[in-house]
C-alpha cells in the first residue's frame, strides 16, 4: 500500500519519543520551608508523606543521638519552627554550616507525653547545595512563649538561666536548669493540694529547661560541655548558654548544649556558719556512716563506704563538716546501728573528732545502751564534756510507727555550766519517701508528699505525746526536735507538729528561703529544727552550711573525693544559737 512507508515512519518517531521521554531526568521536586513541614502544632502536617527541604547543617549528633539538625532561612512564621532533626546515615558526609539538599519522609519520633513527638525527617536523598549565609541563633532572655515554635533551632541565652539542679549529671550528662532562679521543692512553700502548689508546679514547669550532653548514652564518664576545674554547683548563674532546641525523653524540652557553659563565681562557702547565743546545737545526716568491722575490715557493708579506703575518706570529710561547726550538742541521723562499744561506729567517730581537734578533743556520745531500734541505721546524740553536762539517761520511744519504718527516736536532757537552764535535745529520723511495700494510706497520692506521709504523720503525732509525758525526766519543757523528717515544710508531718505548737527555728529567726536538699532539680528542706515555746524564746540564729546539697555527687568520697566538706552528706548540716 502506498501508505505503508508513512505509517512505519509515524510509528518510528513515536517509539523514539517514548523512549527519549523515559530516559528523561526527573523534574525538579518542590522544596518546602521547613516551617510548613514543622507547621504549628505538635505534630507535623505531612507526618508520613515525602518532602523536600532547603537548610544549613547546625549540629552533627549523629554518634549521640543518630541525626543532625538543620535549620533554613525562615518562612517569617513565628508560631513555627525553622529547622528539624534529620536522620541520615553515618557514612553521608555533612558538615556543620554545610547547605543541604533534603529529600525524605516525615516521621515522629515519640518524645513526651500525649500526642508530642519530635518531627524527625528520614533522609533518602541528600545532596550538597552552594554556600549561603549562616541562619542566626535565636536570643532568648527569657522563657519563650512556645518551645514547640523552636524546636530543632539553634538558641543563645546570654544570662538569666540558674543551675537548679545535677541529680542525673553523671549518670546521662545532664543538668537543670531554670529561668528565674531556683526551683522549689512545691511542698516546700505550699500546702499539699492547695492553689498555691498548683501554682508553684505549674511554675516550675514553666521555668524548667534540661541541658544535655547530645547524647543519649548511660554513664558518659566525661561531659564535653563543662570548663574544665571550675566548680558546679546548683544556685550557680549560668552565662552564654548556647545549644539546639530539642524534644525527647518524655521530660519536656532540652538544649543539646554546642558549646561549652560559662559559669558564675564560684560561690561555695569556705567557712562554717557562726550564730549568736552562748549555747550551739547542730544537726547533720550523715548518709550511711558505716565503719564495717570497726577493725578496718568487714567491707562492703550493707549501706555507704564499700571499702576500708573509702570509709577513711567519708569519715576525713566528716570530721571536718561536724568540726568546723562549732557546736556543743549534735544530733546524727544515719549512724550504723552496730551499738556503743569499742569500734562501733558512734564511738570511731567521736575518737576521730576528738583525735582531730588534739588537746581540745573532749567530745562524747549519749549511750542508749542498744539501738536505738533495730533499723539498720539510727539516730545518735554527741556533745562536748566541757561544754554541756547530760542530766539523767536517755530516752527512747520504741513504739511503732517508730521501729520498722520511722527510725527511733532518741531524747537527752542536757544543762550548760552550774546555772544553764535545762534543755531536751531529740534526734529524729521519719520514714523515707520510697514507696516498697507501701499501700492504702500510704501509697502515694500524687499530692507531692512521696509514700508513707500517713507512716510520717502518726510519728509526728506520737512524737510530740511522748514528748508532753517529760521521758527524760529533767522536768524541761524547752526543747528541740531536730533531724531529717523526709517531708517538706509545707507537709502534712510538719505541720502537725507546727499545730501541736513546735515552732520552726528558721522561720522564728527570720531565715529567708532556708534549704537542706536538692533532688531532681528542685530545692526544699528534709531537715528542720522545730522549738518548743520555751527553746524558741531562746533561740539567738539558725544556719544551714549549704556543702552539700548544691555539690555534684562526684564531689563526695565514692568519686572524686575533693578535700575539704564539699559533699561530705547529700545533707546540709544546721545550727543553732541560744541562751544557755
Amino acid at each position: 500500500m502506498r501508505c505503508t512507508p508513512c505509517l512505519l515512519a509515524l510509528a518510528l518517531a513515536l517509539a523514539a519519543a517514548c523512549s527519549g521521554a523515559a530516559l528523561a531526568a526527573p523534574s525538579k521536586p518542590a522544596v518546602l520551608s521547613i516551617g510548613s513541614v514543622q507547621g504549628n502544632a505538635e505534630r507535623s502536617p505531612y507526618e508520613g508523606k515525602r518532602v523536600t527541604i532547603e537548610a544549613a547543617v547546625t549540629a552533627d549528633l549523629r554518634d549521640g543521638l543518630g541525626g543532625i539538625y538543620v535549620q533554613d532561612a525562615g518562612d517569617g512564621d513565628a508560631t513555627t519552627s525553622d529547622a528539624m532533626f534529620v536522620q541520615v546515615p553515618a557514612s553521608q558526609d555533612v558538615q556543620p554550616g554545610q547547605w543541604l539538599r533534603i529529600t525524605g519522609t516525615v516521621q515522629e519520633l515519640a518524645a513526651g507525653k500525649g500526642n508530642q513527638g519530635l518531627t524527625t525527617l528520614q533522609a533518602e536523598a541528600v545532596s550538597p547545595l552552594a554556600a549561603r549565609p549562616a541562619p542566626a541563633a535565636v536570643v532568648l532572655g527569657d522563657v519563650p512563649a512556645s518551645w514547640e515554635a523552636l524546636e530543632g533551632m539553634q538558641v543563645r541565652i546570654p544570662n538569666g538561666l540558674t543551675l537548679a539542679g545535677q541529680d542525673q549529671l553523671s549518670r546521662y550528662g545532664e543538668l537543670t536548669a531554670a529561668f528565674g532562679g531556683r526551683l522549689w521543692q512545691p511542698s516546700e512553700v505550699a500546702a499539699a493540694g492547695s492553689p498555691e502548689q498548683i501554682a508553684v508546679i505549674a511554675d516550675n514547669t514553666r521555668r524548667r529547661l534540661r541541658l544535655d550532653d547530645a547524647s543519649g548514652k548511660r554513664d558518659p564518664g566525661s561531659v564535653a560541655y563543662l570548663p574544665q576545674g571550675q566548680v558546679l554547683r546548683s544556685g550557680m548563674a549560668l552565662q552564654d548558654v548556647q545549644g539546639i532546641v530539642d524534644q525527647r525523653f518524655d521530660d519536656g524540652y532540652r538544649l543539646q548544649l554546642t558549646a561549652p557553659l560559662t559559669l558564675g563565681a564560684d560561690q561555695r562557702p569556705q567557712q562554717a556558719p557562726t550564730v549568736d547565743g552562748g549555747l550551739r546545737i547542730a544537726a547533720f545526716n550523715l548518709e550511711n556512716y558505716f565503719n564495717g568491722d570497726g577493725k578496718g575490715g568487714g567491707y562492703p557493708t550493707l549501706r555507704g563506704a564499700k571499702t576500708a579506703e573509702q570509709q577513711a575518706a567519708q569519715q576525713a570529710k566528716l570530721i571536718t563538716t561536724i568540726g568546723s561547726l562549732n557546736a556543743d550538742v549534735a544530733a546524727l541521723m544515719e549512724l550504723e546501728n552496730d551499738g556503743y562499744g569499742p569500734g562501733s561506729a558512734i564511738d570511731q567517730l567521736v575518737r576521730a573528732l576528738n583525735a582531730a581537734q588534739g588537746k581540745d578533743g573532749d567530745w562524747r556520745f549519749v549511750d542508749a545502751g542498744q539501738g536505738p531500734g533495730d533499723n539498720p541505721i539510727r539516730v545518735g546524740i554527741i556533745y562536748r564534756a566541757s561544754k554541756v553536762s547530760p542530766l539523767g539517761k536517755p530516752a527512747v520511744l520504741e513504739r511503732e510507727p517508730f521501729g520498722e519504718r520511722s527510725r527511733v527516736p532518741l531524747a537527752q536532757a542536757f544543762r550548760m555550766g552550774r546555772k544553764g537552764t535545762p534543755f531536751v535535745v531529740v534526734a529524729n529520723h521519719f520514714k523515707s519517701k520510697g514507696c516498697s511495700e507501701a499501700t492504702g494510706g500510704d501509697a502515694d497520692h500524687n499530692d507531692g508528699q512521696g509514700c508513707w506521709n500517713a507512716t510520717r504523720v502518726e510519728s509526728a503525732k506520737l512524737l510530740h505525746t511522748w514528748l508532753q509525758g517529760d521521758p527524760t525526766g529533767s522536768g524541761s519543757r524547752d526543747a528541740v526536735l531536730l533531724g531529717d523528717f523526709n517531708a517538706y515544710a509545707m507537709e502534712d508531718p510538719i505541720r502537725t507538729l507546727n499545730a501541736d505548737g513546735w515552732q520552726d527555728a528558721f522561720k522564728v529567726a527570720g531565715v529567708q528561703q532556708p534549704y537542706s536538699y536538692v533532688y531532681n532539680g528542685l530545692t526544699g528542706r528534709l531537715d528542720h529544727a522545730l522549738l518548743s515555746p520555751g527553746m524558741a524564746a531562746r533561740l539567738k540564729g539558725a544556719a544551714e552550711w549549704h556543702i552539700n546539697a548544691d555539690e555534684a555527687d562526684e564531689m563526695g568520697y565514692q568519686g572524686r573525693n575533693v578535700p575539704g566538706p564539699w559533699r561530705s552528706s547529700d545533707h546540709d548540716p544546721l545550727l543553732l544559737g541560744f541562751e544557755p
